[in-house]
């Protein structure tokens, strides 16, 4: 799994990763330094498009209603 730069937003810290051989990834989501949930995604191509991953994180502030 290869580690992207951390996204914070309101006191959240999402932390994406992925593997390019899988097309996989996921974005680890803290609170305070503790471990929320864990978002899954796939992609296509060698990396993950940032768009993307942030759409995931607005994604998760609007289902939440944080």
């Amino acid at each position: 799994m290869i580690a992207l730069g951390a996204i914070e937003r309101d006191g959240y810290i999402f932390e994406p990763e992925f593997s390019v051989i899988e097309q996989n990834g996921a974005i680890h989501v803290y609170k305070d330094g503790e471990f929320i949930e864990e978002i899954k995604f796939s992609f296509s191509g060698k990396y993950p498009e940032l768009g993307r991953i942030e759409q995931l994180v607005d994604q998760y502030f609007d289902e939440r209603r944080i």
